[in-house]
């Protein structure tokens, strides 16, 4: 037992010793690589110049840059809140009938005063040609009661001309009864009483028929002021027929219905045969003149002031660039003038940035720029309007 036991212990100090020596053989080259890795590995990146001179020239290239984009982004404001407005005309009826004729201009352009529509002629021709037969029939009556104002004035003339002779009668007669009383006065026996009745009688007789006479001239006078009364009763009607054929002239005209603007038709709801009555809207008309409201921030108003050039943006038309011009800034905010304005006098109040609206006009500062009348552009189409304030 104890031969077999010294035999494994040699052979087992035997095997310790092949693997000391084969670790040992590894070592050397274990030793070799990692010498070579520690050679690779270098300092470290923060630790090599290069590093801080690519760190420093970003650094200094993100702040011009940031400081140029500020010191240009600062000159313009901007706004997407935007859209393309007009004072769109809108053409209704004033009198009611049937149409009897309707212009086929659906989404077409049309010049001021061209006819859109026509109503049925019948009721108001008829009320024109009786005011104008009314005004010929006043017409008549004036020279009618002119006529009888020279007949009433000659009848004056002659009834003062008869007049004439009475009063001279009665005057006579008037003298002779005063010469006879004063010669009574003097002489008694001078004139006898009989005389004295005679002339007293005489001057009554001549003073009525001087009366008669002019109460005849009263009586043509008072007929002459009723000639020129009727006169002017019949000029009374001949202005009230002219002002029926004035309203019925009007009426007339409304039967036409033409274009008062040039721009576009659209909208139209109405047809050949159609019957309208006052009030009702056949078509609209958008016109040329077409503009941009903004509803800019209260915050972006400090620099902003009418005539500063403005680039716009129409989203249907994003490669598109007009110019234009800031036209009005309205003297209040938006919310202001809703129809039930905000009550802020309340106990909890959130302040909120208001918008404040700002017309812009388009402009074409040289002939190669764009013509917003070219394109399809409308009210209601959204754009980007953004103005050079600084």
């Amino acid at each position: 037992m104890s031969d077999r036991d010294d035999d494994d212990r040699e052979h087992r100090d035997d095997a310790n010793r092949n693997g000391d020596e084969k670790q040992q053989g590894d070592d050397p080259k274990d030793d070799d690589g990692d010498g070579e890795e520690e050679e690779d590995s270098g300092p470290p990146l923060y630790k090599k110049p290069i590093f801080w001179i690519i760190l420093i020239v970003v650094a200094v290239i993100s702040i011009v840059g940031g400081t140029l984009f500020w010191l240009h982004k600062r000159q313009y404001e901007s706004t997407d809140d935007a859209f393309v407005d007009a004072h769109i005309v809108r053409i209704a009826a004033e009198v009611q009938g049937k149409l009897t004729h309707v212009a086929d201009i659906d989404n077409r352009h049309v010049q001021a005063g061209t006819l859109l529509a026509t109503i049925e002629p019948y009721a108001s021709a008829a009320s024109l040609d009786q005011a104008k037969a009314q005004a010929i029939q006043a017409d008549a009556g004036i020279q009618q009661a002119q006529a009888q104002v020279v007949s009433a004035q000659a009848q004056q003339r002659q009834a003062e001309a008869q007049a004439r002779d009475p009063e001279a009668q009665a005057m006579k007669a008037a003298a002779d009864l005063q010469r006879y009383l004063a010669l009574q006065k003097l002489d008694s026996a001078a004139v006898s009483g009989t005389q004295i009745d005679q002339a007293r009688e005489a001057a009554k007789s001549s003073a009525a028929q001087a009366a008669a006479a002019r109460r005849a001239v009263d009586n043509a006078a008072a007929q002459v002021a009723v000639a020129q009364k009727q006169v002017k009763a019949n000029e009374a009607q001949k202005q009230a027929a002219e002002a029926q054929i004035r309203s019925a002239q009007v009426t007339v005209g409304h039967l036409d219905l033409r274009a008062p603007v040039s721009g576009q038709v659209v909208n139209r709801s109405v047809n050949l045969g159609s019957y309208v009555s006052p009030g009702t809207q056949l078509m609209a008309i958008v016109p040329d003149r077409m503009w941009v409201t903004a509803n800019f921030k209260e915050t972006q108003l400090a620099h902003m002031a009418i005539g500063q050039h403005v680039a716009i943006s129409v989203d249907a038309f994003p490669e598109v660039a007009f110019d234009g011009h800031v036209d009005s800034i309205q003297r209040g905010a938006g919310q202001a003038f809703a129809l039930l304005p905000p009550q802020n006098a309340t106990g909890n109040y959130v302040k909120v940035v208001q918008r404040v609206p700002v017309r812009i006009l388009f402009d074409r500062p040289r002939r190669d720029s764009p013509d917003p009348h070219n394109y399809p552009i409308g009210p209601g189409m959204s754009v980007v309007p953004t103005v050079k304030v600084r």
